[in-house]
């Protein structure tokens, strides 16, 4: 957000998660705090794509201000709300919620907050991430495999072993009498 005094408009955004709610509510506050244009949707904050609030990102001018009646109408989660503010920056406009007047990013006290919400999603996602690693790794070493389950049971890998060392059969019919491609085969021998 730049610091040069500017005219912009409040634009508000209202959404509804199903067909079978009512919009006016949000639209109905929306005016009468004084949005000139309001951009509405029906559709779940979980979809990703959302064409009015594209729309209403696209429309965005230096000094407007979105307003929204709850921020959970604009983002389905605090990844997604930094995205939307950012993209809101990045236009020189500003955001609003009325129910969290906290989340005012035309003031530098709101500015803050969202630098701190921004620390905390990073923050967050490494402790995902690193849970995540050391989960795999203790799962390892008990013995856990990923990927996809083995073609062959181990079973029918010494059989095969045995079918082509013991009695010269070829690759290619051991693996057909398996049911399982030549490569499938190779790869099930070489790992046991």
């Amino acid at each position: 957000m730049t610091n040069k005094p500017t005219s912009g408009l409040l634009i508000g955004y209202a959404r509804v998660s199903t067909q079978g709610q009512d919009l006016a509510q949000q639209r109905d506050t929306l005016r009468e705090i004084g949005c000139t244009r309001i951009f509405e949707e029906k559709i779940s904050g979980a979809k990703r794509d959302r064409p009015e609030l594209g729309r209403l990102l696209d429309h965005l001018r230096l000094g407007d201000v979105v307003m929204v009646t709850r921020l959970d109408r604009l983002a389905r989660s605090t990844a997604d709300l930094l995205h939307i503010a950012e993209r809101i920056k990045d236009a020189d406009a500003g955001l609003r919620s009325l129910a969290e007047p906290w989340a005012d990013t035309t003031t530098p006290a709101g500015r803050m907050v969202l630098t701190v919400f921004a620390g905390i999603a990073d923050f967050e996602r490494s402790l995902i991430a690193e849970r995540t690693r050391a989960g795999r790794i203790a799962a390892k070493a008990r013995g856990v495999r990923f990927g996809p389950p083995p073609s062959l049971l181990p079973e029918q890998i010494v059989h095969a072993s045995q079918l082509i060392e013991v009695d010269g059969k070829p690759v290619a019919e051991v693996a057909r009498l398996l049911g399982v491609h030549r490569a499938t085969l190779y790869r099930e021998l070489e790992a046991d």
